[in-house]
């Protein structure tokens, strides 16, 4: 019965692919064929704005203020810190905009085969905690006002009470040991069910989702700083604050600024890390430069830039500071006094806001949960299985219980991105310069004689470098001795004439073409479209072997 059991959730193979789904591979972990590279420079310019054009990004320059930065030193950390994120990102990336392998597969050649479950588990276990708090609140951290923590408001909640004003005075049928209201179960129950359907869709498919989500956001954004400004003529002294470092401080302006230059990094690390589960999707390396730039870099400044002014000007017309735009969206419904048109652009502007949170959250958490998970249990799970056990999870989690009764446990879930961080390093590291960007495609998907089977599965030389401690720059310069090599054969059909080519990889169809002629006692004439080197020493290895 068990063995039936098993038979039953196993993944189903393709008659072409019999044996592409094993113990360490599926339809989702090989490397991505031409036809499944589906992703122009638009899917990431929408992937990466789901980071950007957010409640948490419009809001960030109220934490620098609060601890006594500048509006120009505040702006300035932002600017300099989305940079450097767009630099890891691309670092993390290039091997799947090259090699077409996902961060599942990348963490093999550098922990080894069974050690790569170590990072793996540990995403897992964020993606899981992740997804289930943003389903509750719909945006990643609990705002800060000024230093006081406020769960009231969130954008899916305030798009039911747009519509339903009476829903935001709904009585709590909940005992009082619950650390949750009806009000907060309903809004969870909605964005959690709204949420389902997108599951089911395949990454190399989300571009209408990304464009729907990336230009609603972005008018809901624009179209609030335009009110603002227009009703208020100018914005509020918060927008000219100077700086007013504590002379108690411990820390002076720039210790400051260096500290949220690492805290805009670490919370974007768990994006950063997985990079390559996405841009192994990209028809063309420039499409991931240009669509990250664009939009991670040159879009998050100006949202940072258009909450800070949305916010000083509508200091001017309520007399008071709303970084959160559920909170100051909720103000101005009241002081619309419930009108037809205060609620119908309320409803409107939350919407936007919730469905990029939605997408977001699907996207960044549940889907690369999936993808980790495919990782841990290649027979039985892909991305689309993965992606509704990480949302399922959120029940278990019970979210409430962990925002409503431990304050600092975002905090501590935001020091996980110190783990990221040598994650991320020795990955860069060992790809780029140990392995020159030269890896065995083929020995990453079996362990029998593989290269990355180091001892027993395990590349020891990579654990001290896994510590608590341990950031960026000192992972980047850690140094392993491994095997450098490549594949011989394109076996998967990963490549074009013209990749393959450029990596020395010889393709699939021409290797099937050499074995026939070889049946036939013929010698075929193997050439590359570029370089007749290259062309002739993939021909005598190919004998060789």
């Amino acid at each position: 019965m068990f063995r039936r059991m098993k038979e039953a959730v196993a993944l189903k193979t393709e008659e072409s692919h019999p044996d592409e789904v094993s113990a360490w591979s599926n339809r989702d972990l090989i490397p991505l064929p031409p036809s499944r590279r589906t992703w122009g420079w638009f899917n990431f310019f929408g992937s990466w704005s789901l980071s950007s054009l957010n409640v948490a990004t419009w809001q960030t320059p109220n934490t620098f203020l609060t601890q006594g930065l500048s509006v120009g030193q505040a702006m300035a950390v932002i600017v300099v810190s989305r940079g450097l994120c767009c630099l890891f990102a691309v670092l993390v990336a290039w091997c799947g905009l090259t090699w077409h392998i996902g961060f599942t597969i990348q963490n093999r050649f550098t922990w080894g085969m069974r050690a790569s479950y170590i990072p793996l588990m540990q995403r897992v276990l964020l993606n899981f905690i992740w997804t289930a708090l943003q389903c509750e609140f719909t945006f990643p951290t609990p705002h800060v006002v000024f230093g006081v923590a406020n769960h009231t408001r969130d954008c899916c909640r305030v798009c039911i009470t747009a519509i339903w004003p009476q829903f935001a005075k709904i009585p709590n049928t909940l005992s009082t040991s619950t650390p949750t209201t009806t009000y907060e179960l309903v809004g969870f129950i909605v964005f959690w069910t709204v949420s389902i359907p997108f599951l089911f869709i395949r990454p190399e498919r989300f571009k209408k989702p990304f464009f729907v989500s990336s230009v609603a956001c972005g008018l809901g954004m624009l179209g609030m700083m335009i009110w603002s400004l227009s009703v208020a003529r100018g914005v509020g002294p918060v927008f000219s604050q100077g700086e007013k470092v504590p002379s108690s401080s411990r820390w002076g302006a720039s210790w400051l600024m260096m500290a949220g230059i690492n805290q805009v990094i670490g919370q974007k690390a768990a994006g950063m890390t997985n990079s390559s589960d996405f841009s192994r999707y990209a028809r063309r390396k420039s499409d991931y430069l240009v669509g990250t730039i664009s939009v991670y870099w040159v879009t998050g400044v100006l949202v940072c830039f258009g909450g800070l002014v949305t916010t000083a000007a509508c200091q001017k017309i309520y007399g008071q500071i709303y970084w959160n735009p559920p909170d100051l969206l909720m103000i101005m419904m009241d002081h619309g006094q419930g009108s037809s048109a205060a609620r119908a652009g309320v409803f409107f502007a939350s919407l936007a806001f919730a469905f990029t949170s939605m997408f977001e959250n699907v996207c960044s958490n549940a889907v690369a949960g999936g993808i980790d998970l495919a990782g841990l249990f290649p027979r039985y799970i892909d991305i689309r299985r993965g992606a509704l056990i990480t949302f399922c999870a959120a029940w278990v989690i019970q979210p409430w219980q962990l925002i409503n009764q431990a304050a600092t446990f975002v905090a501590v879930l935001n020091s996980f991105a110190v783990f990221l961080a040598p994650i991320m390093g020795v990955t860069v590291c060992d790809y780029f310069v140990l392995r020159r960007q030269q890896i065995k495609l083929t020995h990453l998907y079996r362990p029998e004689g593989s290269d990355y089977w180091f001892s027993h599965g395990v590349n020891w030389h990579v654990v001290p470098c896994w510590l608590y401690f341990i950031a960026f720059f000192i992972g980047f310069l850690i140094s392993f001795t491994l095997f450098y090599g490549v594949d011989e054969v394109d076996t998967y059909g990963t490549f074009t004439t013209q990749e393959a080519a450029k990596l020395g990889v010889l393709p699939v169809q021409a290797a099937e073409e050499a074995l026939t002629d070889e049946n036939k006692g013929q010698e075929a004439d193997i050439q590359f479209t570029e370089g007749s080197d290259t062309g002739h020493g993939m021909k005598r290895r190919w004998w060789k072997w």
